[in-house]
Parts: C-alpha cells; structure tokens; sequence
C-alpha cells in the first residue's frame, strides 16, 4: 500500500524556521508531482509548494522567498525549509503526490494525513 508519509511541524515563534518532510511508502515507479498545500478550518486548501520530477518548482505567492521545497534523491522525498514563519502560515499542512505506482500506467493522486503548523509566540 503506498502512503505519503510526513514528518515535522510543529509550534515555532514568529520568525522562526521549521522543516517538514514527506517520503513516500511502499513501492511505486516514480513521481510525477509532490508538494504541499496548507488548510486553516473555514478556508479553501492552499497551494504552498510543489516540485516536479524534474526539479521544477512552483510556490504559492505568500511564502514566495521564504520557503524552498527540495527532492532528496535517494528516495522518494520532498522537504520543505520554511523560514521567517508568520503568524498567517499557520495551519494544517498536507502533502500531496501525484505518483505512478507502475511503468507506462497513469499517475494517482495521493495525500497525507496532514501534520500541525502553528507560528505564535
């Protein structure tokens, strides 16, 4: 059974830096797309940042220059750095994979179960 599994989170002051890890588990042939997107209860999820299989990155527009998302290339892996947090970063992060468990078959999308960001001081 493939699972997005994350790692990270947390409660950080406002300045502050945190990290979150996804790595996937269980066997699937590659990634088209994974990332993060963040939800506050009562709003609509929000793009926070994605990476494709060849490095492409895209950022939503309120951590642009504050957070960089990177692969780890001896697994299937994304992390993302988070610096100067804010108060507003605050939310439930999820990760989200658009993965190819087989060679030549469509892609799915997974998600994991989400990890507590709170920046407050």
């Amino acid at each position: 059974q493939v699972q997005l599994v994350e790692s990270g989170g947390g409660l950080v002051q406002p300045g502050g830096s945190l990290r979150l890890s996804c790595e996937v588990s269980g066997r699937i042939f590659g990634f088209v797309t994974m990332g993060w997107y963040r939800q506050v209860p009562g709003n609509q999820r929000e793009l926070v940042a994605v990476i494709n299989s060849s490095g492409v990155t895209v950022y939503g527009d309120s951590v642009k220059g504050r957070f960089a998302i990177s692969r780890d290339n001896a697994k299937i892996a994304v992390h993302l750095q988070m610096n100067s947090l804010k108060p507003e970063d605050t939310a439930v992060y999820s990760c989200y994979g658009s993965l190819r468990k087989y060679a030549g078959r469509p892609s799915g999308d997974y998600w994991g179960q989400g990890t507590q960001v709170t920046v407050s001081s």
